[in-house]
Protein backbone atom coordinates (compact mmCIF):
# COMPACT_ATOMS: atom_id res chain seq x y z
CA UNK A 1 0.00 0.00 0.00
CA UNK A 2 0.72 3.79 -0.53
CA UNK A 3 3.04 4.85 2.34
CA UNK A 4 1.76 8.52 1.72
CA UNK A 5 -1.57 7.66 0.66
CA UNK A 6 -2.42 5.14 3.29
CA UNK A 7 -1.89 7.80 6.11
CA UNK A 8 -5.02 10.22 7.57
CA UNK A 9 -5.28 14.20 6.64
CA UNK A 10 -5.93 15.50 10.11
CA UNK A 11 -8.40 18.44 9.89
CA UNK A 12 -7.64 21.24 12.18
CA UNK A 13 -10.76 22.88 14.02
CA UNK A 14 -11.20 26.13 11.67
CA UNK A 15 -11.18 23.77 8.57
CA UNK A 16 -15.00 22.77 7.09
CA UNK A 17 -14.46 20.09 4.84
CA UNK A 18 -17.43 18.71 2.50
CA UNK A 19 -17.02 15.41 0.24
CA UNK A 20 -19.28 15.08 -2.91
CA UNK A 21 -20.00 11.99 -4.49
CA UNK A 22 -18.53 12.80 -7.23
CA UNK A 23 -15.31 13.27 -6.00
CA UNK A 24 -15.50 16.92 -5.29
CA UNK A 25 -13.50 18.33 -2.30
CA UNK A 26 -14.54 21.25 -0.67
CA UNK A 27 -11.96 22.43 2.02
CA UNK A 28 -12.99 25.90 3.32
CA UNK A 29 -10.62 27.87 6.32
CA UNK A 30 -10.15 30.96 7.44
CA UNK A 31 -7.79 32.06 4.46
CA UNK A 32 -10.11 31.48 2.05
CA UNK A 33 -11.69 28.49 -0.18
CA UNK A 34 -10.41 25.51 -2.21
CA UNK A 35 -12.15 22.71 -4.50
CA UNK A 36 -10.90 20.07 -6.79
CA UNK A 37 -12.33 17.08 -8.05
CA UNK A 38 -10.49 13.79 -8.15
CA UNK A 39 -10.23 10.27 -9.94
CA UNK A 40 -13.17 7.84 -10.33
CA UNK A 41 -11.21 4.70 -8.92
CA UNK A 42 -10.13 6.59 -5.52
CA UNK A 43 -12.95 6.87 -2.94
CA UNK A 44 -12.36 10.22 -0.36
CA UNK A 45 -14.49 9.61 3.20
CA UNK A 46 -14.23 11.30 6.15
CA UNK A 47 -14.22 9.65 9.37
CA UNK A 48 -14.04 11.38 12.63
CA UNK A 49 -11.81 14.31 12.19
CA UNK A 50 -9.57 12.93 9.26
CA UNK A 51 -10.16 12.75 5.91
CA UNK A 52 -9.09 9.04 4.21
CA UNK A 53 -8.55 8.22 0.75
CA UNK A 54 -8.96 4.54 -0.83
CA UNK A 55 -8.47 3.17 -3.67
CA UNK A 56 -10.52 0.55 -5.76
CA UNK A 57 -7.87 -2.33 -6.75
CA UNK A 58 -4.03 -2.11 -6.69
CA UNK A 59 -2.75 -1.50 -10.23
CA UNK A 60 0.06 0.81 -10.77
CA UNK A 61 -1.88 3.52 -12.17
CA UNK A 62 -3.84 3.83 -9.01
CA UNK A 63 -1.63 3.26 -6.84
CA UNK A 64 0.47 6.47 -8.01
CA UNK A 65 -3.09 8.17 -8.12
CA UNK A 66 -3.34 7.38 -4.71
CA UNK A 67 -0.49 9.06 -3.19
CA UNK A 68 -0.87 12.12 -5.14
CA UNK A 69 -4.64 12.38 -3.95
CA UNK A 70 -3.74 12.01 -0.30
CA UNK A 71 -0.93 14.81 -0.95
CA UNK A 72 -3.37 17.33 -2.78
CA UNK A 73 -5.74 16.99 -0.19
CA UNK A 74 -3.46 17.58 2.96
CA UNK A 75 -2.07 20.89 0.69
CA UNK A 76 -5.40 21.88 0.51
CA UNK A 77 -6.17 21.88 4.04
CA UNK A 78 -2.67 23.24 4.61
CA UNK A 79 -3.50 25.96 2.11
CA UNK A 80 -6.75 27.32 3.81
CA UNK A 81 -4.75 27.43 7.56
CA UNK A 82 -1.06 28.73 6.72
CA UNK A 83 -0.97 29.22 2.92
CA UNK A 84 1.89 28.72 1.10
CA UNK A 85 5.03 31.74 -0.07
CA UNK A 86 7.97 31.07 -2.88
CA UNK A 87 10.46 33.98 -2.32
CA UNK A 88 12.87 34.86 -5.39
CA UNK A 89 15.60 37.35 -5.83
CA UNK A 90 16.95 38.77 -8.68
CA UNK A 91 20.76 39.46 -9.21
CA UNK A 92 22.29 41.86 -11.53
CA UNK A 93 22.88 45.05 -12.36
CA UNK A 94 19.43 47.49 -13.00
CA UNK A 95 17.54 44.26 -12.39
CA UNK A 96 14.80 45.42 -10.46
CA UNK A 97 10.93 44.38 -9.83
CA UNK A 98 7.76 46.17 -8.94
CA UNK A 99 4.02 45.68 -8.48
CA UNK A 100 1.79 48.28 -10.85
CA UNK A 101 -2.02 47.50 -10.26
CA UNK A 102 -2.52 43.58 -11.07
CA UNK A 103 0.92 43.47 -12.83
CA UNK A 104 4.65 42.46 -11.83
CA UNK A 105 6.72 44.42 -13.89
CA UNK A 106 10.10 42.86 -14.31
CA UNK A 107 13.34 45.44 -15.63
CA UNK A 108 15.82 42.20 -16.46
CA UNK A 109 18.18 43.08 -18.86
CA UNK A 110 16.12 43.33 -21.95
CA UNK A 111 14.97 46.36 -23.76
CA UNK A 112 11.91 46.56 -22.84
CA UNK A 113 10.30 45.96 -19.23
CA UNK A 114 8.65 42.43 -18.94
CA UNK A 115 4.75 42.58 -17.39
CA UNK A 116 3.30 39.66 -15.83
CA UNK A 117 -0.83 39.84 -14.83
CA UNK A 118 -0.32 38.41 -11.33
CA UNK A 119 -3.44 35.63 -11.62
CA UNK A 120 -6.81 35.90 -9.27
CA UNK A 121 -5.89 34.57 -5.58
CA UNK A 122 -2.50 35.34 -5.07
CA UNK A 123 -0.23 38.30 -3.79
CA UNK A 124 2.34 39.64 -4.75
CA UNK A 125 5.12 42.28 -3.03
CA UNK A 126 8.68 43.37 -3.87
CA UNK A 127 11.20 44.26 -1.35
CA UNK A 128 14.03 46.32 -1.60
CA UNK A 129 13.26 46.29 -5.87
CA UNK A 130 15.10 42.63 -5.92
CA UNK A 131 12.76 40.42 -3.76
CA UNK A 132 9.59 39.13 -4.76
CA UNK A 133 7.65 37.24 -2.52
CA UNK A 134 4.32 35.10 -4.11
CA UNK A 135 2.40 33.91 -1.51
CA UNK A 136 -1.61 32.24 -1.88
CA UNK A 137 -3.84 29.60 -0.93
CA UNK A 138 -3.21 27.26 -3.80
CA UNK A 139 0.18 25.44 -3.35
CA UNK A 140 -0.07 24.75 -7.29
CA UNK A 141 -0.76 28.25 -8.37
CA UNK A 142 1.93 29.97 -6.17
CA UNK A 143 5.20 27.59 -7.44
CA UNK A 144 3.41 27.87 -11.48
CA UNK A 145 3.21 31.41 -11.27
CA UNK A 146 7.27 31.85 -9.07
CA UNK A 147 8.48 29.45 -11.86
CA UNK A 148 7.15 31.61 -15.18
CA UNK A 149 8.93 34.63 -13.00
CA UNK A 150 12.01 32.56 -12.84
CA UNK A 151 11.60 31.20 -16.45
CA UNK A 152 12.01 34.91 -17.82
CA UNK A 153 15.76 35.29 -16.91
CA UNK A 154 17.36 32.16 -15.19
CA UNK A 155 19.62 32.78 -13.32
CA UNK A 156 23.78 32.29 -15.68
CA UNK A 157 25.71 29.87 -14.82
CA UNK A 158 29.12 32.19 -15.42
CA UNK A 159 28.34 35.17 -13.53
CA UNK A 160 25.41 34.17 -10.99
CA UNK A 161 22.98 36.94 -13.03
CA UNK A 162 19.12 36.39 -12.98
CA UNK A 163 16.19 34.97 -11.18
CA UNK A 164 16.75 32.61 -8.83
CA UNK A 165 14.61 31.29 -5.43
CA UNK A 166 15.42 32.22 -2.22
CA UNK A 167 18.94 30.25 -0.95
CA UNK A 168 19.25 28.64 -4.37
CA UNK A 169 22.39 27.87 -5.15
CA UNK A 170 23.91 28.54 -8.55
CA UNK A 171 27.02 26.60 -9.76
CA UNK A 172 29.59 28.83 -11.13
CA UNK A 173 30.96 27.65 -14.39
CA UNK A 174 34.98 28.51 -14.79
CA UNK A 175 35.19 30.88 -17.91
CA UNK A 176 37.82 30.67 -20.80
CA UNK A 177 41.35 30.97 -20.00
CA UNK A 178 43.33 33.24 -21.81
CA UNK A 179 46.38 31.74 -24.19
CA UNK A 180 49.89 31.16 -22.91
Amino acid sequence: MSRIGRKPIPIPQNVQVEISDGNLVKVKGPLGELERTFHPLLSVKRVDSQIVVERANDEKFTKALHGLTRALINNMVIGVTQGFEKRLELQGTGYRARVQGNKLVLELGFSHPVELDIPTGLTVTVQDNTKISVKGIDKELVGQFAAIIRRIRPADPYKGKGVRYEGEKIRQKAGKTGKK
